[in-house]
């Protein structure tokens, strides 16, 4: 009977005209990212002309990730003021044409800062983009069916952008022998998938993703954005559950963020190919897929999961999961044990996700949606240059530290059993409050 009702779920929102619409923009905008983000990690990270080194990792996630993460929290606000589907259209368009300055830098050979001026620029409208698109989808269905929207179109959503990076490194297979050329021929691909998104974007009316009429007629100065997002942070800190689920991504973003650069580190400067299993960008590739695979495991299992139990004792469950993964199939060294590792940890990673942008979605109101999810997709960003900086500290050229994967397994079993209480000590407060309602 669980499954008939996932798949009823699945088939009301997939019925209706607006969500499909809503995830065709999502499918080609982030399939677009992955090409583009292939087309970034060749040039940067696996370009035979450069070295990659654990700080010159960090220096990238800085340029591209801390400017962000201070004017983000700013465009939230907008985003609860501004058609979001003038945003969404608007947005892909000037995408299409920053790929377009970008690729023309990478054919030049420039790798300074009028690269990493265009790709701050499109990293950051990425982000933008997919808060509107989590804003906009309670426009599109019904409240009984966002979980299940919700698990649909994040998931297909990774799974969209790493197909798209594997279709980069299909063009990158065909360009030209020159590093330069091809990586930019990959990033030139971008424009046509981000241009195909803004098509369908016109497709919605200018109001019907919100926000509505009142909020949106408010003039904003910078004073007005400033208190706009203090007004959101206040608005999670009175909603305890969003607040600490945030806390608790935080720990696994800053986590998962350490094991990722491991991971590229590992396969650039570590692994050498063997059989099947690669090094270099396409072992980093075979990692893509498995943690997309891991994603779509996640999609199918955690709305049925969460449903029965709970959006406490499931997150907890995937944290504790994700700790054991780390020691049992990190520490042999071994890449076919990191693919399923990787596999493993995009089923804990989206899982987790799934569950918190819920939880976002159900229990923040519209009007502060928008500078919700902004400062949630900050926090994200902080947390990886975060861990980028502690990989370049801490850590060797190499990637490879057994310290540092037992102490990823032990914050994330920490997280698992704080989120345990922190859930039980709801559950008491809301127990006690209901029996004083009673008697009164």
């Amino acid at each position: 009977m669980t499954a008939v009702r996932r798949r009823g779920h699945l088939l009301t929102a997939l019925a209706q005209p607006g969500f499909r619409r809503l995830f065709g923009v999502r499918l080609l905008g982030q399939f677009g990212d992955g090409v583009f983000q292939a087309s970034l990690a060749g040039a940067v990270l696996f370009n035979p002309e450069r070295q990659a080194h654990a700080a010159d990792v960090a220096a990238a996630f800085a340029v591209l990730l801390v400017p962000y993460s201070i004017v983000g929290p700013f465009a939230g606000v907008l985003l609860d003021r501004w058609r979001r589907q003038r945003v969404l259209l608007l947005i892909n368009v000037l995408r299409g044409v920053g790929v377009a300055l970008v690729a023309t830098t990478m054919f030049g050979g420039l790798h300074g800062q009028p690269f990493y001026a265009c790709a701050l620029v499109i990293v950051s409208m990425n982000r933008f983009v997919l808060s509107a698109l989590s804003a906009s989808l309670p426009h599109v269905v019904r409240a009984d069916d966002l979980v299940t929207a919700n698990a649909l179109s994040s998931t297909s959503g990774t799974i969209a952008t790493t197909v798209g990076g594997a279709a980069a490194i299909g063009v990158r297979a065909f360009a030209s022998a020159g590093s330069n050329t091809a990586y930019g021929a990959m990033a030139l691909a971008a424009a046509i998938p981000y241009l195909a998104s803004a098509v369908v974007s016109r497709w919605f009316a200018p109001d019907d993703l919100g926000p509505d009429d009142v909020e949106r007629g408010n003039r904003e100065t910078v004073a007005e954005v400033a208190r706009g997002l203090v007004d959101g942070a206040r608005h999670v800190r009175a909603r305890r559950p969003v607040f600490i689920a945030l806390i608790a991504i935080g720990v696994h973003r800053l986590c998962y963020g350490v094991s990722t650069v491991c991971t590229v580190l590992l396969y650039r400067n570590y692994f050498h190919s063997n059989g099947v299993f690669r090094a270099g960008i396409g072992g980093l590739g075979q990692v893509v897929a498995a943690v997309a695979i891991g994603g779509g495991i996640a999609a199918l299992v955690t709305p049925v999961a969460a449903r029965r139990l709970g959006y406490v004792r499931w997150p907890a469950a995937l944290f504790l999961g994700a700790a054991v993964v780390e020691v049992a199939l990190g520490l042999p060294y071994s890449m076919p044990l990191v693919l399923l590792g990787a596999l493993l940890l995009g089923v804990a990673s989206q899982g987790i996700k799934i569950c918190v942008d819920t939880l976002v979605q159900q229990d923040i109101e519209d009007e502060y949606r928008g500078r919700v999810f902004t400062i949630y997709d900050t926090l994200f960003n902080l947390t990886l240059v975060a861990a980028a900086v502690i990989t370049a500290v801490a850590l060797p050229d190499n990637g490879r530290s057994p310290i540092s994967l037992i102490v990823i397994a032990v914050a994330y079993a920490a997280t698992a059993v704080g989120y345990l209480y922190a859930g039980a000590s709801r559950s008491r407060a809301r127990t006690l409050t209901d029996a004083k309602g009673r008697h009164s």
